[in-house]
């Protein structure tokens, strides 16, 4: 059995394992399916590999990818693991500032781009950067290299160039630096995680074995692949002989679930949250009877419990099989009608999703990590069956964690990174001489349930940074109270503030799809959403939404005040991180004036990709590891 020490040792665990695997990785042109089999990604890899030599690439440079999800991803990742070569993936979304900070602190040499959508919107910041690295990109577009030209090199030097490489990988150590993932973030310059072979290598063969999906199941890829969880799921999907299928665009996720009727997938809350939002906008159409059921199926899931469904009454049970035989197999039935596996991570999910999906037959496991840890730290474990709401799962096989005084998480274990790249100051702020990781999340272990004994979940509170503390000296975690917030159908996305001020406040971004409909059916009339929002009608039902909403926050955390804005918040205009999360110093300063309205005061600021690589006469590739 091949020894997986480092990421490249998949490709030879991949020939040993599954070698006639015919859907390694696939990717939907024209309107069908192209699949990549075992030793077709084998030798693509190691002959791209062969071509980044040629072209005179050495260990420890640095190669940009910007790239939509797609086969030739991987082929690019695995060329550079095999070669020595940093690969430094990076989002689609960034800012011009962003990219230029990024390709000049990683001194990168060569930039990969999938599509000319792509190159318009990074080509005014490789216009201001001298000696900007060279452009390869996937499709063909006139005036630029394609990276299908490496492959070919690669196939015409491997004779010259598979001895170079097979050198290159025995010198290849556990330890040594693979990627550089530069982490969105909230605040500032993005900065450089340093990850290794080993860093990677133990995290994903560790979360494997607490996902049930089998060899030869199916998998849907739609988050970007330089989210590092995303990365991460991918290495996990072909250690365990799953299927890859590279969703077309976002707005083909149900379509292509339909259609190969895949197992499960990767997804951050926030697109659950749409799913369950499109879910219970399809029942206000309904009229009586159907209305009513449809309706009692939302309360009946919300109730549910997967980690201990089966001590619940009799009454319950029958009423569970009654709601899946009239809605809940309906929704199945739009994914694929399997029974799914859903990872989710990156930010806090509302437990009413995880019990009305689970309800579903689409079971939704809760995981916890960051980029600085390979990314796992906890996740719930199915296989295990240890399993509760409201937690991030036991910690992973292999880590360890311990709690600062003030709750902080601290993780230590082969999953910690190495450290920010050209950064050994704050990377000594972040991690303890004896290895303990400073994560920046607050929480907690929560004990034994369900008849489990010996078992520990963890548990987050909030963002260590994001937590403060009013006039009063009460502190207030405001991602515990905005998430709360989000399970109201009238709000899209919530920020809570009020730092040493005497209350709490609140600017909400609402669910104007909800709204238009609530004001439909209350006959009001409006010209757009700033005077849809002005309406006394309007203001009023705001005013029971935040009541009903204060009814579950303590004395001191209730809202007294808030602003509603027409504002949406994605990731495209900056207000969300390209994971979805609240970009807090942003929206303090893009509201400082409403938040001084509020208390008076001056507040501080706070797949579109063809397969050029299909039809490609490749010969086997002559280096093989004995």
């Amino acid at each position: 059995m091949i020894e997986i020490t480092r990421t490249f040792d998949l490709l030879d665990y991949l020939l040993e394992t599954y070698p006639n695997k015919e859907d390694v990785l696939c990717c939907k042109e024209k309107g069908e399916w192209v699949k990549y089999s075992t030793q077709k990604y084998y030798n693509i890899a190691n002959f791209m590999a062969c071509g980044l030599i040629e072209m005179g690439l050495k260990p420890g440079d640095k190669v940009v990818t910007m790239s939509n999800n797609c086969p030739e991803w991987n082929f690019i990742d695995m060329a550079c693991s095999l070669s020595g070569v940093i690969h430094v993936p990076i989002y689609p979304t960034l800012s011009a500032d962003n990219y230029v900070h990024i390709i000049k602190h990683c001194e990168a040499s060569h930039i990969f781009i999938s599509n000319n959508i792509l190159l318009q919107r990074i080509k005014p910041a490789l216009d201001r950067i001298e000696n900007a690295p060279k452009v390869f990109t996937l499709d063909k577009i006139e005036g630029y290299p394609r990276t299908l030209d490496i492959l070919k090199l690669g196939i015409a030097s491997q004779d010259k160039n598979a001895p170079i490489l097979q050198e290159r990988k025995a010198n290849t150590r556990p330890d040594d630096c693979v990627t550089l993932i530069y982490t969105s973030g909230t605040t500032g310059d993005p900065k450089g995680v340093m990850l290794s072979h080993r860093n990677l290598c133990s995290n994903f063969m560790a979360h494997a074995k607490v996902n049930p999906m089998k060899p030869g199941d199916k998998a849907l890829s739609f988050l970007p692949l330089n989210h590092i969880y995303e990365r991460s799921l991918n290495y996990h999907f072909q250690y365990k002989g799953v299927g890859i299928y590279y969703a077309e665009n976002m707005g083909t996720i149900q379509q292509n679930m339909m259609e190969l009727h895949a197992k499960g997938f990767c997804a951050v809350p926030r697109v659950l949250e749409m799913v369950y939002d499109k879910l219970y906008a399809a029942g206000k159409d309904f009229k009586g009877i159907k209305k009513k059921i449809y309706t009692r199926a939302f309360k009946h899931g919300a109730r549910y419990d997967y980690s201990y469904y089966k001590k619940v009454s009799l009454i319950y049970q029958i009423g569970q099989k009654f709601y899946d035989y009239l809605v809940y197999r309906h929704w199945r039935e739009k994914f694929g009608g399997e029974h799914l596996i859903i990872i989710t991570g990156s930010s806090s999910i509302q437990p009413k999703l995880l019990r009305t999906f689970a309800a579903a037959g689409i079971n939704i496991y809760e995981g916890y990590g960051l980029s600085e840890t390979s990314p796992v730290i906890a996740v719930n474990n199915p296989v295990k069956k240890q399993v509760r709401i409201g937690t991030v799962g036991p910690i992973l096989e292999g880590v360890e964690v311990k709690f600062a005084e003030d709750g902080e998480i601290l993780t230590r274990g082969p999953h910690v990174m190495m450290g920010y790249y050209k950064d050994p100051e704050y990377t000594k702020q972040v991690i303890e001489p004896d290895g303990w990781f400073h994560t920046g999340d607050v929480g907690e272990l929560v004990g034994n349930f369900g008849g489990l004994t010996g078992v520990q979940y963890l548990r987050i509170t909030d963002r260590k940074k994001d937590i403060f503390k009013l006039s009063a000296g009460k502190y207030i975690a405001p991602q515990l109270m905005e998430n709360t917030m989000r399970e109201n159908e009238y709000i899209e996305q919530a920020m809570i503030v009020g730092e040493n001020q005497k209350s709490v406040a609140a600017i909400i971004s609402p669910n104007f799809n909800t709204l238009h409909y609530w004001a439909l059916k209350h006959h009001l009339h409006y010209r757009d959403n700033a005077e849809l929002l002005s309406l006394p009608e309007t203001k009023e039902k705001f005013r029971t939404v935040i009541a009903e909403i204060n009814r579950d926050f303590a004395a001191h955390e209730q809202i007294k005040n808030y602003r509603i804005v027409t504002d949406e918040w994605t990731a495209n205009n900056g207000l969300l991180s390209p994971t979805l999360k609240v970009r807090r110093k942003v929206l303090l300063e893009k509201y400082k004036n409403l938040i001084s309205e509020i208390y008076g005061t001056p507040q501080p600021s706070a797949n579109p990709i063809l397969s050029a690589f299909r039809n490609v006469e490749l010969p086997n590739f002559g280096f093989k590891k004995k």
